[in-house]
């Protein structure tokens, strides 16, 4: 209710005209539904009546050769000419009667099923078609009623046992022969029942597709040999004429008028409403005179309120500089938006590339493994990313510190070049270089990786993207003198222009010229990479000269790292049997990231146990003595991290844990060791300081 007062007149009138249309035109499909599931019901009982009605016409139909038969086979005279074969016997009392059983078969068996005579007319001119299974089956039951299939066609065969006239029930003796009488299921049988039924009656093969009309009641006999197997279809049919078409009909065209008044109510409310609406809109919007104009001619209210807006149009230019200062705000933020998908998408691509070419099954297992060294650097570099990319308002700010860690810095960088360089599109007669530093470096130097590399990504990204042909160059120097470290990054590009140089570090500004104006702006990662340089205690500038290059050089402080030695940032994961099989507890509701450190895990053969939230895993280290290590995520269900640390140190203060997380700023690992937990890893997981962290561990117990 409260959402529809908060529409504005037109579409509350729209909404009324709507929902009464919508009513009337649903309880209409309601009724058309109700009659056609009564026409439905209706047509269904009357089928089953009809299939009643033709069963009972079939048992009719055949009750009079059964009772003819059923005379004949008590007679002594019968039972005498099966062992006489008295043909004139026969002539003179079966034969001359042939015409008054009206079948269009007679015939006569011996006991043993030998034939003995037969009468027929011109219809059926097979002979011996009485199976001798069938005179078995009629030994047993005295008569029987069955249909098989001969050349002619389909017949209906009534047999029945030959048994002296003192024997009418056929129980005091035995069988002396066996009498039948055949109907040919023909054209003039089908009229018979036609007549009888007030029915269309066809004889159908076995394998015709049956008819099915909702006009037409359809009863389907089947018809079965003495073995009870179908041998074909008496089809029954008669026009239904209880239907209530025309209702539906009236229905329909109730259903069409409500549809048409809905149309022409939106007409008229959109050229009586609507429109003088939309002036008043337009005029608020854009301060467009035009629409004042329009508005005024309108009849009624209408014209009076454009006399109005024309009188208060002075105001209207106020509101106007304010709307200015608010599509520049706007056009900052898809400024923003544009330059946020540019940074992600550099390491994407790698990702999504290589792992499209893992899919080749020729790979070599080298390649494969370059591969995958390359997505998973990537991929680091993009969580990075994305985390400097949240924290840009920091930077503005001043709430963000550089995260200041021990680095090798030339593995480090040669580590990039390697990831870079299979970047660079293959239509680009491009090479990228990297110049060794004269000086090698005997010691870990202290910065923040994340953001160095973040710079030289962003520098010799843009020297690729405006560089067609040539090189890119980069490396670093030691400056001792000064105590700085110079990175530079060359290229033989297109070059910038004066005026852009003034600017090409602020934010949301992109060089614009005809070199330049299909390739994507540079709007936000100069101005990130400048702003990570100064909070790197650095500066960043850079010359350039037209269809020549450029060359961006940057520095940071130098500073050794006295307590660290060089670390080795790629390390062969060895597999080996550990002795005493230690037991770890992973406490993790993501299935996902479960998964990946239960897998890390094993393949140091750790047995590991799991807990979906944090009272689990309570639970699990109070009734389990046997654990040596928990592996504890900080944001769980039930208990967080935290507070389930805090209640098993209670009782088992001497259980190492450490924390996993994806808070991964300066201050959440502070307040992880702060808190008492042995050490932390942050997400995405590096399995090799998984090992680390755990290898150190469990070589102090």
């Amino acid at each position: 209710m409260r959402n529809f007062r908060a529409l504005n007149t037109y579409y509350k009138l729209l909404v009324l005209i709507i929902s009464t249309s919508v009513f009337l035109f649903l309880l209409y499909v309601a009724l058309y539904i109700y009659t056609s599931k009564q026409e439905h019901q209706l047509f269904k009982t009357t089928q089953k009546q009809y299939y009643n009605e033709v069963s009972s016409i079939i048992h009719l139909n055949s009750k009079t050769p059964i009772s003819t038969i059923i005379d004949i086979t008590f007679w002594d005279e019968l039972e005498l000419f099966t062992k006489t074969k008295d043909k004139g016997w026969y002539g003179n009392y079966i034969a001359s009667q042939f015409e008054t059983y009206e079948v269009d078969y007679l015939g006569v068996y011996n006991v043993d099923g030998q034939f003995i005579i037969k009468t027929s007319g011109n219809k059926i001119k097979s002979n011996l078609f009485i199976p001798e299974q069938a005179m078995k089956q009629l030994y047993q039951k005295k008569l029987i009623q069955f249909y098989i299939k001969i050349p002619e066609g389909i017949v209906e065969v009534f047999g029945a046992t030959i048994h002296p006239g003192n024997d009418p029930k056929k129980n005091k003796s035995k069988p002396s022969g066996y009498f039948f009488m055949v109907k040919l299921m023909d054209k003039e049988y089908c009229k018979t029942l036609n007549n009888f039924s007030s029915s269309t009656v066809n004889v159908m093969e076995l394998n015709a597709a049956p008819k099915i009309d909702d006009d037409v009641l359809q009863a389907n006999v089947k018809l079965k040999d003495y073995t009870g197997a179908e041998v074909g279809v008496l089809q029954f049919n008669r026009p239904f004429n209880l239907h209530f078409k025309n209702t539906k009909e009236i229905l329909i065209i109730l259903m069409l008028a409500a549809f048409i008044n809905i149309l022409v109510y939106l007409y008229f409310s959109k050229k009586w409403v609507y429109k003088p609406l939309r002036f008043i809109t337009n005029f608020l919007e854009t301060g467009n005179a035009n629409s004042i104009s329009s508005l005024k001619g309108e009849p009624g209210e209408f014209g009076y309120i454009g006399n109005l807006f024309e009188e208060n149009n002075h105001q209207r230019r106020q509101l106007e500089l304010s709307k200015e200062k608010a599509e520049e705000s706007d056009r900052l933020k898809s400024s923003f938006l544009a330059n946020l998908s540019h940074e992600i998408r550099t390491p994407m691509n790698a990702i999504v590339g290589f792992s499209d070419l893992l899919n080749d099954p020729t790979l070599s297992e080298e390649i494969r493994t370059e591969y995958l060294t390359i997505i998973q650097n990537c991929g680091i570099n993009l969580v990075s990313i994305i985390e400097d990319l949240i924290e840009m308002s920091k930077i503005d700010s001043k709430q963000i510190a550089p995260n200041i860690v021990s680095i090798d810095l030339s593995r480090c960088i040669k580590e990039l070049y390697e990831t870079i360089k299979v970047t660079i599109p293959p239509e680009k007669e491009l090479e990228l270089y990297f110049v060794e530093n004269n000086d090698v470096i005997h010691k870990n130097i202290l910065t923040d990786v994340i953001k160095l590399k973040q710079v030289i990504v962003n520098l010799i990204s843009n020297a690729i993207k405006y560089t067609e042909k040539g090189t890119v160059t980069f490396g670093y120097q030691i400056n001792e003198l000064n105590n700085t470290i110079v990175f530079s990054v060359t290229d033989t590009g297109l070059g910038i222009d004066k005026e852009n140089l003034k600017v090409i570090f602020d934010r949301f500004r992109r060089i614009e010229d005809e070199f330049s104006v299909e390739l994507s702006g540079l709007g936000l990662g100069l101005a990130i990479s400048k702003a990570y340089v100064e909070m790197l205690g650095g500066t960043i500038s850079v010359s350039s000269e037209l269809k020549v290059g450029s060359v961006f050089t940057f520095t940071i402080p130098l500073l050794y790292d006295t307590l660290a030695p060089v670390e080795n940032l790629v390390r062969e994961v060895k597999v080996f049997e550990k002795p005493n099989h230690e037991t770890i507890l992973v406490a993790e509701d993501d299935n996902i990231n479960f998964l990946l450190i239960k897998r890390i895990l094993e393949l140091k053969k750790y047995k590991v146990l799991r807990a979906t939230n944090g009272q689990k895993a309570v639970d699990l280290c109070r009734s389990n003595s046997e654990l040596h290590l928990v592996f504890m995520d900080i944001k769980m269900p039930v208990l967080n991290g935290f507070e389930a640390f805090k209640k098993i140190h209670a009782f088992n203060p001497t259980l190492p844990f450490i924390a996993q997380t994806a808070y991964a700023s300066a201050e959440d690992h502070a307040k992880i060791i702060q808190a008492g937990f042995t050490a932390y890893v942050s997400k995405p997981l590096d399995k090799e300081k998984v090992f680390e962290l755990v290898d150190s561990i469990f070589s102090h117990d």
